[in-house]
This record gives structure tokens, sequence and C-alpha cells, in this order.
């Protein structure tokens, strides 16, 4: 009879009776994971055959390795100086001070964020001197725990027959461990380290109290619902000044406090980014890079491989130890517990910006595409509960993730589903922005979109796609500007331009738009060359490519007007209004509210004798047309209304002008609140109106009311508050 024997198996034969007596050691073997697994086995750990030969065997005979030690942590790189943790290692070392005992802490967070670290500076100092007995188990999966506690059972004094029959199934391996621990001669600490599945730890009752010690656990899982009885404690980023000093103590030769900073900031102050960040600067032997080459390199994409580059290369390959991999063990474990929409869900928050994100969003029917959206609130709890988001409130409920994370997420996401997760994150922003932006108060939800729709503009790479999200990007920008918030509108347009140009051309109709957008909010910031310059250029490409009467190249004609009057180029300003008036009135008609509202601008440029044209006696009968045409409340009836006032002011007749202008601006200030801008446009005609009318007294109070305003939300140097500030003079003056 011929036999083999593969692995650690062995064969025997024999004539006769013969009694064999084996002895298995368990040990570290060339290969084996540190912490007692075996590359080769996913479940198992490295588990091998150990047990009495009794002429069979079954899988309570095979056993995985016990770990080298747990009476060290199991760590990868450890910090130089553990930065920023002084709060939580307080309260940790209080907890093992004489007679202290029977408590358990979670550190919870995402990974990367350096919760084993904070246990091993606690582990060290909790047995310096031995005072305690410090005790180290990777409970990251089944087999490293029961090994690693079996491991515990036998540092504090179990026998040989004791663990067997745990081994065996023959009686409770955790109680086993427990009674050893709660009989220790010496105080304990025990450290549960990467304890992402609490199940783990429940089914086998691994997770208990004793007088006799303290326990630590390190997690991923946030919910208190996991850890009963356990005093919780969260594990974040560092703040910029501590993370600075951290890639500063690692490549101390590399850049400045200050470009250490900058170099923070971008990696999110992440301490495992940060960690391999400064291991590559420290390790650049021929051409050392400087922390602003490293800056340079991480803007230019691919900043997760670069980020990565840091790991020892002599080392085993821990994902835990890599930002590229290292979420992508709570991924697989979605799917291996049947809660794929999770993963789904946070490729989805992968499209967009590492900010604040209206939870509104998420509850959206546009969200279906993707994941069912009954399943979208289990998917979010999942991810909050495993520390890959968290929740903030910001006076909107919002959810925000770590953009380091999300740049890996979606590095790894499969190419044949980013085009579907690109196309839903466009519907869900496109359906969360006005579709017809109208003037109103200031919009939180609007402002916290932005970062969103403009990472969906860098994320996408179809040119369809790049055009889909930069209308909404524009149309966004132009509902930022009709709420007042002029640099929001500014910066998100002039970025979205910035991107549609790379993806679909300088001269694409809807990279010309946002440049418009752009021009528009300049001038109401008081940056009126600019915003000439560039609305002049606009004009002219877009008049040379669709025409001067395509209604793209009036409404850059209507914004490029305002530039000029206030530039003092009065009579280019009313040609080029005249001009796009008419316009409109042949392209769009007579009763559309672009239409009236460029006649109704007329008003504000036409002087004395002008408005008693026919041209200004027709003007001066637009409140009525609007009113019968667009309805009472309409923003283009008030804006007409506003301009009516004026009109009225400038042909002296102060009373009928300061009875509609007290209207219009009752109603501002009623609907936008009183520091909107044309609310305080409103409240400065009125101080004329006053003013002019006798009532100085009342036309300075309303005066000094506006100046302040303008001041406050403007600056004390913008063009419009010197404006107010020279009336104010002046009313004083009289």
């Amino acid at each position: 009879m011929d036999g083999r024997a593969a692995n650690d198996g062995r064969v025997y034969q024999a004539s006769g009776d013969q009694h064999i007596t084996e002895h298995h050691h368990y040990g570290y073997r060339p290969g084996d994971r540190a912490d007692g697994g075996h590359p080769d086995s996913a479940d198992r750990a490295g588990s091998r055959s150990g047990a009495r030969f009794d002429g069979r065997f079954d899988d309570r005979d095979r056993h995985p390795a016990a770990p080298d030690s747990v009476r060290r942590p199991t760590v990868g790189r450890a910090p130089v100086v553990l930065r920023d943790r002084a709060e939580v290692l307080a309260r940790l070392r209080e907890s093992v001070a004489p007679g202290r005992g029977d408590e358990v802490y979670v550190l919870h967070g995402m990974g990367g964020c350096g919760k084993t670290a904070v246990a091993s500076a606690f582990f060290e100092y909790a047995t310096a001197g031995g005072a305690r007995v410090g005790l180290w188990v990777n409970a990251s999966d089944r087999a490293s725990l029961r090994a690693g506690m079996l491991a515990v059972a036998a540092d504090r004094g179990a026998g040989d027959g004791e663990l067997l029959a745990a081994r065996n199934g023959y009686r409770s391996a955790a109680d086993l461990v427990w009674e050893r621990l709660d009989h220790s001669p010496e105080p304990w600490l025990l450290v549960l380290d990467n304890a992402d599945d609490p199940a783990i730890l429940r089914d086998g009752s691994w997770l208990r109290g004793s007088p006799r010690g303290t326990v630590v656990v390190t997690t991923r899982r946030s919910a208190a619902r996991w850890w009963p009885g356990a005093e919780l404690q969260h594990v974040g980023v560092l703040p910029r000044e501590d993370a600075a000093r951290v890639l500063c103590d690692l490549a101390p030769h590399s850049g400045t406090p200050a470009q250490a900073a900058e170099i923070a900031d971008r990696l999110g102050r992440l301490p495992l980014a940060l960690t391999l960040a400064g291991g590559f600067l420290s390790h650049q032997v021929i051409d050392p890079w400087t922390m602003d080459a490293y800056g340079r390199r991480l803007d230019e994409g691919e900043r997760v491989a670069l980020i990565d580059q840091g790991a020892d290369a002599l080392a085993d390959e821990d994902p835990r130890q890599l930002v590229g991999r290292t979420w992508q063990l709570t991924l697989d474990a979605f799917e291996t517990n049947g809660l794929p929409e999770a993963a789904v869900l946070l490729r989805l928050l992968a499209r967009l910006a590492p900010e604040p994100l209206p939870l509104s969003l998420l509850g959206r029917p546009e969200i279906g595409d993707v994941l069912p959206r009954a399943r979208a609130e289990t998917a979010l709890r999942a991810l909050l509960d495993h520390s890959l988001t968290e929740r903030v409130d910001i006076g909107v409920r919002c959810v925000r993730s770590h953009g380091i994370l999300l740049d890996s997420v979606a590095a790894a996401t499969p190419p044949a589903v980013r085009g579907t997760l690109d196309a839903t994150a466009a519907r869900l922003l496109d359906a969360a922005v006005p579709a017809r932006p109208d003037a109103g108060p200031y919009d939180p939800v609007s402002r916290l979109l932005a970062p969103h729709v403009l990472a969906l503009l860098r994320r996408v790479t179809e040119p369809s796609a790049a055009a889909c999200v930069l209308a909404v990007a524009t149309r966004l920008a132009v509902a930022l500007h009709r709420t007042g918030d002029y640099p929001s509108a500014e910066e998100t347009a002039h970025a979205a331009a910035d991107l549609g140009a790379g993806a679909l051309g300088a001269e694409h109709r809807l990279v010309l738009a946002a440049r418009s957008r752009q021009g528009r909010a300049l001038f109401r910031l008081g940056r009126y060359a600019e915003a000439e310059t560039l609305l002049s250029r606009i004009r002219a490409t877009q008049e040379r490519l669709f025409g001067p009467e395509d209604p793209d190249t009036l409404d850059s004609c209507h914004g490029l007007q305002l530039v000029l009057v206030n530039l003092g180029r009065r009579d280019e300003a009313l040609a080029l209004l005249r001009t796009t008036a008419a316009a409109r009135h042949r392209t769009l008609g007579p009763e559309h509210p672009l239409t009236l509202r460029s006649r109704s601008s007329l008003l504000t440029m036409l002087t004395a004798a002008e408005l008693a044209t026919a041209e200004g006696r027709s003007l001066l009968s637009l409140p009525d047309e609007c009113r019968r045409h667009l309805g009472p409340d309409h923003t283009v009836t008030l804006g007409a209304r506003h301009n009516h006032a004026w009109a009225l002011y400038v042909l002296g007749r102060h009373e009928a002008a300061e009875e509609e202008i007290q209207h219009v601006t009752a109603a501002y200030r009623d609907r936008f609140g009183p520091d909107y801008p044309i609310a305080l446009a409103a409240q400065q005609l009125l101080a004329r109106t006053r003013s002019a009318l006798g009532r100085t007294d009342s036309g300075i109070e309303l005066m000094t009311d506006v100046v302040a305003r303008r001041a406050h939300a403007l600056g004390p140097d913008h063009p419009f508050t010197a404006a107010s500030r020279r009336l104010l003079d002046e009313l004083t003056a009289h």
C-alpha cells in the first residue's frame, strides 16, 4: 500500500499491533501572518491538524496557529511620537490606577485613524515597570481571536489538558479564558485589536469584564448597541498642527512645519495617510522629494497610489496599513453579510466630495437607479456603524465622509458601474437644484451642494455626462447668485467652467454659459474690470458661434450692460440694453419674464427728458404689464416697481416715488430679509425720497443702516458700500 502526506500530515505503515503517540507544537512558520494566520487560508487563518490520533479527523481537530506572543502589541509602523491623543490616553490611564478594574473601553473610528496606535501607547504605559501584565489579541477574525484568547489562558496558567479540552470543544474556550483572567495573580490589561465584527465577540461571549483587569477594544463599529456596558471613545483625524508634526517627525528634513501643514490638509489629517506620506519622504535617497514636490504630485491625480508608496517594501503587506485597501475589508464584509447596498451607497458617495452632504439628497427617488430606495436607510446605517461616514448637523442634517476614503473607494470602483453611479449622482443633484432659480433668502442647502457638483464634474469621464453635470453646476451658480451668495456663485461658476473646458472644450455652449455666470458674479462682488473683460469676451464668442440674438448671447449682453453703467460708460450700456430688450422682445415675446426684466432695467438708465418721450411713457406703464402677465408677487414685477420708483424720483415726483418704493422695500424685507442686496438697494432709494421730501432725519437713519449692512456683507471697500457711504455723507451735509 502506498501513502502520501501533504503539509503537516503523516503516513504510518506497520505490521502487527503498534501504539503511536504524537505530540504537536503550534508555532510560527515561515509564510504565516504576524497575527497567527496563514496567507493561504481566508477563514481558518492557518489552521492545521493538531489533535489526538484515533483514526478519524473532524473540524474540531484543526486549530489555528497560536500567535508568537500575546505580551507585545501586534502593530505595523508605530508613530515616532503619538500626537494629540492626550485626552483619550488620560481617561485610559485612569482605568489602570491601583484598585481599578472591571472596565471595558471601546476605541472606535474609521480605518486609518490610529486606534491601534492609541491602544499600543496605552499598553506600553500600563505595562511599564511590571505594574500590569499586558495581553494583546488580534480580534479581526474568529480563528485569530480564538487562538489569541487561548494563548492568553495559557499565559495566565491554564494547563495543557484544559487547553486541549477547549480546543476540541469539550469545554467552553471563553469560560476557560475568563476563569484564568479572573484568577490572575497580577492585574492585567487586555487589548482586543481590530474587532471590526462585534458578532465574533458576542457569539462566543469573548468580551467580558473582570475585577482583575481592564479591557480595551479597537473597532470601526461605532453603534453603542454592540458594546453594552462599555465606555465608547471616538478616535478621529488629527488637528492641523499635530498632523503637521507627524510629517515632521517622520521626515524632518523634507520641509517646514507650514509646508507639512499644507500636506496634512491634502491628506485629510488621517494618521495612516500621514504615516505613509512621511515614510515615503524619509525613504527617498537618490532624489529626495520636498514636501512641496509631494504636494504637487498629490494634486496631479492617483493620490491613493502615491500615498501607499510610503509602505515599507520589505514588510509583509497588510491591507490595514494601506489607504488603498484598508476600507476594502469592510466592503468585502458587506457583501459577505448580505448588505451589498451599503457598498453601493459608499461607491455613490465616492463620486461626490468629502464635505457635508444633505441627508435629504439620499432620500430622493432618483437613488433607486442604483439601490432600492427602501434600502437606502439600511445602507446608510451600515456605513455609519462601520465609521465609513459620520452624521454632522450644521443647521442642515448631513453626512460626511473622509476624502482619502472616498478617493480610495472611487479608485477601486469597477469601471463597468461608474457610469451608472455618475448618472445617478447627477440626477440626485439635478433634482435638488431649483429648476428655475428665483431670488430668495440665503439657502444653506444650495451652498452645501456646490462642492459635490464640482467633485462629480471632476470624476466623470464621458463628455455627455460632463455636459449634464456642468448644466447642473451652472444652474446652481445661478441659484446661489439669486440668494445673494455672490462669492459662492463666482467660485462655483469659475470652477465648473474650468472643469467643463477640460472635458468639453473652451467654446462649448455650456462652458461659455458658466463663464457668463462667473462674470455676473464678479460684477456683484465689485470686481468691475474683471467682469467687463470676461463678459465682453464671452459675449463676442457667443455672438460668433450662436448669433447675436441667441438666448445665451443676450444673457451675457444683459449682464455686461450692468457692468458698463457702473464703470461710468452710460451711453454704451444704454445702447446695449436697448438692443437686448428689443432682441428678447422678438425672440422670446413681449410677455416673457426676461423681456420684461430688460425693459424694466431701462427705467434706471433714462434721464428725465428721456422718460418724457414715447419710449419713456411706455416704460412707465411697465409695472402694470408685469402684474398682468406675471402676477403682483413675481420677482420681475417687484423689480419693475422698484425701477419705476426710481424713474418717478428722477422725474421729481417724490411723493409717488416714496409710496411705490416703501411698498417694494417692505415686500423685499418680508420675502428676502433686511440684508438681501436688492432690499438694501430699495431702502437706499427710500432714504433718497424721504430726504427729498424734507424728512432728512429719516433718510439719514435709513442710510446709516444701509451702510452698516453693506459693509458687513460686502466689505467696507466694495463699490456699493462706498456709494452708499457717499450718499450718507451728502444727506448728512444737508
